[in-house]
């Protein structure tokens, strides 16, 4: 038989004033089980996890925890209240016999002491602590709500690490693609207050997602109806949008290539004629640019050129002086030595992402138009809000709402209306991910596809940086920094074995803090020997049993047409993973075992 779910939620029903926003949704999470939960902003995702974690009560439902399951919750916005220090929080959350050395080795790893105190913490290092909170235990589940909010590309490759490396059940909502891609095997899809699972990772969701629209709109038809609802078209959208998006690809890499064609050795640019800075074509020039503070090198000997139409990524650790680059590379501040140049007639929107400029108090209609009527200037364009709204996403009922009731992703949709109907041909992004669905993320992409002017964004989003950039500046350290053509994976390309040592170094440290078996042995037995030596073909035996018997049930149908069938493979499934995961532990306590006696 399968093994029982640690946790399982049945029929919750949740409703936001008379709004329903969960209508029988349902989620059950096994041990070891690796879930992403996907939706829309506003569709429920952080509600389900707060109920599952027993923050707050449904409407209506059951909620099974299985006795003696520990649960660990990663809010959004986590409360050090009450704490002297950040070590004291995180060393809360520990259970009995369990290892107050990792507490600290957690702290570390996320660029905190332990001594900082509640008080004086960022938005991004109170969520830092909370995250060491939630992982030091070791709980038999994770609930994550966007662990990767506020770290940076190293933190985040050692953050994906060592959730790989844990035992622990993992329910994970997150934007980051490449994480979920990375940590997920079954996927929850929240969508119009249901929850859909599928058995496969977060690689397969957008075609799944496709393929269920699609029959939805087939049965429609056959039934005779028009799809006339603006609902519809905000759900069907996305697929089209998706589709649209895959015939910029080619241009995207076009533009690489020209990036590459331009830029010649790394380093290497400069300006070519007064003519280009005054036909328009050069944003901004850097020449042998230098700044220091405190005596600390920042940016030094920097020279590259930014041309009308290309999209720079800059990435880098925290602290390595992301954001003086962008004030150095749109003129905000000036280097101590070399020399900045800038184009003539730049019309710069910067990105608002803490989405201060909005009034919560301020209907949709009138944050968009200015409170002047209705419409919107776009450009050199008069749009009517109600289909402008539209393009972001939003229905036309939600015209009159107040911007403060809104959810945070729709908050971010509405401060994209309102900075891309500014007229502007550079555009400045500095964390624009930050707590965007999947979908509205899609529409981003598309907009800075359609974006006639030019982008320099900061992110750490590995995918997005793949999916937007024709280059990025790359911290190497020491105020060193170097320009890539092409996104992040071409970036990682080009550096060859420098990335990879930083990530199998982040590996290896999360791996080290693991708790090492005490053998007290002085030689393996043969029979160790002997596992040892097979355990590598078991294990990939019963991965490739464990893939059959997902592709099994991805058939979307499979429950309805052959209810047995369906429960058998689950059955199967569930003793496949077992076995799996009972065969990895035991190889990786043996071959601790003989690194220990080497």
């Amino acid at each position: 038989m399968a093994a029982p779910p640690l946790l399982a939620l049945q029929d919750i029903h949740v409703a936001l004033g008379s709004a329903p926003l969960l209508t029988g949704a349902e989620i059950a999470v096994s041990p070891g089980e690796r879930l992403c939960l996907v939706g829309r902003n506003g569709s429920g995702k952080s509600t389900l996890l707060k109920i599952a974690a027993g923050m707050i009560p449904a409407d209506r439902g059951t909620v099974f925890i299985q006795p003696g399951a520990t649960i660990r919750y990663l809010p959004q916005e986590p409360d050090l209240t009450g704490y002297a220090n950040t070590l004291t929080y995180v060393e809360s959350g520990l259970g009995p016999g369990d290892d107050e050395y990792r507490a600290r080795y957690l702290l570390e790893q996320l660029g905190l002491d332990g001594t900082e105190k509640p008080d004086n913490l960022s938005g991004g290092e109170a969520r830092r602590a909370a995250l060491a909170r939630v992982l030091a235990p070791n709980p038999d589940i994770l609930l994550l709500d966007e662990p990767t909010n506020h770290l940076d590309l190293p933190a985040i490759a050692w953050l994906e690490a060592e959730l790989a490396s844990m035992r622990s059940a993992l329910v994970l909502i997150s934007h980051d693609r490449r994480l979920l891609e990375s940590l997920s095997r079954a996927i929850v899809w929240l969508d119009r207050g249901i929850a859909r699972r599928i058995e496969r990772g977060f690689a397969h969701f957008e075609a799944w997602r496709d393929e269920v629209l699609e029959q939805e709109e087939r049965d429609r038809h056959k039934l005779g109806r028009k799809l006339v609802m603006e609902e519809d078209w905000l759900r069907y959208g996305v697929t089209a949008r998706r589709k649209r998006n895959v015939k910029r690809l080619a241009g995207l890499h076009d533009l690489r290539e020209k990036t590459r064609q331009r830029n010649g050795p790394l380093g290497g640019a400069r300006l070519v004629s007064q003519e280009a800075d005054i036909s328009g074509k050069l944003v901004a020039v850097a020449e042998d640019v230098s700044i220091s503070f405190d005596g600390r090198p920042i940016v030094k000997n920097l020279t590259t050129r930014i041309l009308r139409g290309d999209r720079v990524g800059i990435i880098g650790p925290n602290g390595a002086g992301k954001s003086t680059l962008l004030k150095l590379l749109t003129g905000e501040l000036q280097p101590d030595s070399g020399e900045i140049r800038l184009g003539a007639s730049l019309q710069t929107v910067i990105l608002d992402q803490s989405r201060s400029s909005l009034d919560p108090d301020t209907t949709l209609s009138d944050t968009l138009t200015g409170g002047t009527g209705q419409h919107v200037e776009v450009g050199n364009e008069k749009r009517h809000v109600i289909g402008y709204m539209k393009d972001f996403l939003f229905a036309p009922e939600q015209a009159r709402t107040p911007v403060g009731v809104l959810s945070g992703g729709e908050r971010g949709r509405v401060t994209l209306a309102v900075a891309l109907a500014k007229p502007s041909n550079l555009l400045i992004l500095d964390e624009p991910t930050n707590d965007l669905d999947l979908e509205t993320l899609e529409l981003l992409q598309e907009l800075l596809s359609d974006y006639a002017g030019t982008v320099i964004l900061v992110s750490h989003d590995r995918d997005f940086l793949d999916r937007v950039c024709t280059s990025v500046i790359h911290s190497e350290g020491d105020g060193v920094w170097i320009e890539y053509p092409g996104g992040y994976s071409d970036m990682l390309i080009q550096r060859g074995g420098a990335v990879k040592a930083e990530a199998e170094k982040a590996k290896a440290a999360s791996a080290a803090a693991a708790p090492r078996v005490s053998t007290g042995a002085k030689k393996m037995s043969f029979k160790d020997k002997h596992a040892l030596e097979t355990l590598p073909g078991e294990i990939a035996k019963l991965t490739a049993e464990a893939a059959k018997l997902r592709r099994i049930l991805d058939d979307p149908q499979l429950y309805i047409r052959d209810r047995a069938r369906f429960d058998k493979a689950t059955e199967m499934l569930a003793r496949t993973e077992t076995s799996l995961a009972t065969a990895e532990e035991r190889w990786l306590e043996l071959e601790l075992m003989r690194e220990e006696l080497a």
